[in-house]
């Protein structure tokens, strides 16, 4: 869930750092800034209008219902500013434009626009593993770039863990038609397993479901819901939050007037945290303890309340948000995961803590 190639950090401050900086505090504001001019350069004749209304509110009825329009407004900015705030599509630029061949990686791909229930096309990529009975892995990414941008990770997937990857692009990102919202991305996820489910060549008994960062929320939506988690052998989760509210006050601790601030105001939730309650699948999380936008604090406690009785956490001392899967052994922590899924008969749970 990052600005660029999931990369937001630079305008944040550590989430650990008790002693926040001027220069930090001064990239919040600039930060916060960009947004508000986002919106007014986006919605000027609106803005206009309404500056407008405030005006002749203030002169006819004074100072009182003009502050309350305000409020209203700032709060009507602020529910659908959200969407500037999460997703970045056009982050790498040229992501909207230009999607990386798998074939440029040495993989090779089928290329699929999937249907969604709401008439949206959605780009998806499966790459298949030579063996007929391998483990299929539905890859939903962090909130920037396109699929592209994951074809180094995935390609090592393919190798190293021998499964066949699907890649799903969301809504509104590289090559897929509409544009983003937390609705459209579960009704992409479940495209994307209706998909799976048709194709006579995927083994149904070893489909994995895993996500990054804002792509473990999605994941997560997916193993909870009762017409496809009995078609999901396994979750994997990392660098994910317990929700959208909660990383928010979490970035911008600054702010505390979002601690005041009621849920249902937050246009996008993923309430993970209580998802993963509800979730018994053999569920995997990876948690890079350098990451400085998703606090590990946030994996330890999905790890935690996970309702699955086969759960494993592995920590990566030196994984950043970003490159978590470049930390050693972290394809191992895959491979045992999966070995220990598909090949162990005991039905006994344990809930087991590796740090790597």
């Amino acid at each position: 869930m990052t600005k660029g190639q999931d990369d937001e950090e630079s305008l944040i401050p550590k989430e650990n750092d008790k002693s926040v900086t001027m220069g930090e505090k001064l990239k919040i504001i600039e930060f916060v800034m960009q947004i508000v001019f986002a919106v007014l350069s986006k919605f000027w004749k609106l803005c206009t209008s309404a500056g407008l209304i405030l005006l002749l509110t203030f002169w006819y009825y004074g100072g009182v219902l003009t502050l309350v329009l305000l409020l209203i407004g700032g709060f009507g900015v602020f529910y659908n500013a959200q969407d500037l705030l999460l997703y970045y599509p056009e982050q790498p630029p040229q992501s909207r434009l230009f999607v990386d061949s798998p074939q440029r990686f040495n993989l090779r791909g089928e290329n699929h626009f999937l249907p969604t229930r709401d008439g949206i096309k959605i780009n998806a990529v499966l790459i298949k593993h030579s063996n007929p009975n391998a483990p299929t892995v539905v890859y939903f990414h962090g909130n920037a770039g396109n699929i592209g941008h994951r074809y180094p990770n995935v390609g090592d997937l393919h190798r190293y863990v021998g499964v066949n990857v699907l890649l799903v692009e969301y809504r509104g990102y590289g090559r897929s038609e509409g544009s983003p919202s937390e609705s459209g991305l579960y009704l992409d996820s479940e495209a994307a397993m209706d998909f799976l489910i048709s194709r006579p060549d995927i083994n149904k008994d070893k489909i994995v479901v895993f996500g990054r960062s804002l792509g473990g929320a999605v994941a997560a939506w997916l193993a909870s819901s009762k017409k496809y988690s009995p078609h999901i052998a396994a979750l994997v989760l990392e660098n994910t939050f317990t929700s959208l509210p909660d990383i928010a006050k979490s970035i911008f601790a600054d702010l505390f007037i979002l601690e005041y601030i009621p849920v249902f105001l937050f246009k996008n939730k993923y309430p993970t945290l209580e998802r993963i309650q509800k979730i018994t699948i053999p569920t995997l999380f990876l948690s890079g303890q350098g990451d400085k936008l998703i606090p590990p604090h946030m994996m330890s406690k999905l790890s935690s309340v996970s309702g699955s009785s086969v759960k494993k956490i592995v920590r990566f001392p030196g994984g950043t948000h970003n490159e978590t899967w470049m930390s050693d052994g972290y394809y191992e922590a895959w491979l045992f995961f999966l070995q220990e899924v598909f090949n162990s008969k005991r039905t006994s749970g344990r809930h087991n803590v590796v740090d790597l």
